[in-house]
């Protein structure tokens, strides 16, 4: 291995997407033979010791790549201090190696979310730029105005931030679907707060070209190789 930048290698080994791994860094949770580094720009190659919160970090070789069907009232984090359930613990025993979730649901939120150790491969599937459809289900409390739907496909504008779908399909009075792209940080429940709606029922059912199909909920999968590079062919697109 050539030497590459500390939050390179980090991602490579599992630790976390590239960009979480800089907030690693910065906050001084990861050294380098043994010396603290908290400022971008380190370098590391073959030879040296890494490790994050004393543990040491190797580049992974046999990357993982799973699908998960999370229950509401799980969580997408390693560890929360209020002692909810992890969305990551459902994921079988089995498996050994340090996986971490590629982009979130909320704890009420349900539906397909993607776990691996593949840093580079999180961080380019998980960038806007991929150009990686999400789409939703989402059940309200009350009707649906045509309005609110004409709207978020226009594009909502909400505390100086825009929200907009790129396709909704309605499914009933108080159902629709919603395909999104970039997937701002709680971008539908937000979008219904503005329009004084509450969804009971929000589920991704699809990421890329994969659905939901018939994973239950609280069970997981391997990604096929033709979904993976699937992924990874409009990661470069």
């Amino acid at each position: 291995m050539s030497s590459i930048r500390l939050q390179a290698y980090l991602a490579r080994a599992g630790v976390a997407s590239r960009r979480a791994a800089e907030k690693l860094i910065t906050d001084g949770r990861v050294s380098v033979n043994g010396a603290t580094i908290s400022v971008l720009g380190t370098k590391v190659g073959v030879g040296d010791t890494v490790r994050l919160d004393e543990v040491p970090v190797v580049i992974q070789t046999n990357f993982l790549y799973l699908l998960l069907n999370k229950p509401p009232e799980y969580i997408c984090s390693s560890s929360d201090p209020q002692g909810r359930r992890l969305a990551k613990d459902l994921l079988p025993a089995r498996i050994e190696a340090r996986l971490y979730n590629v982009g979130r649901l909320d704890y009420r939120s349900s539906g397909l979310i993607i776990f691996t150790n593949d840093g580079d491969f999180a961080a380019k599937i998980s960038h806007p730029s991929a150009n990686i459809e999400k789409e939703y289900l989402i059940a309200a409390s009350g009707p649906i105005p045509d309005t609110v739907i004409d709207d978020f496909l226009r594009g909502v504008i909400i505390e100086g931030i825009i929200y907009q779908a790129k396709k909704i399909t309605r499914i009933g009075k108080k159902a629709i679907q919603v395909v999104l792209i970039e997937g701002k940080n709680r971008e539908i429940r937000r979008v219904f707060s503005y329009f004084h709606l509450h969804p009971v029922v929000l589920r991704r059912i699809r990421i890329g070209n994969v659905s939901l199909g018939n994973l239950v909920e609280g069970a997981s999968r391997a990604l096929s190789p033709e979904e993976i590079e699937a992924f990874q062919r409009q990661s470069k697109s």
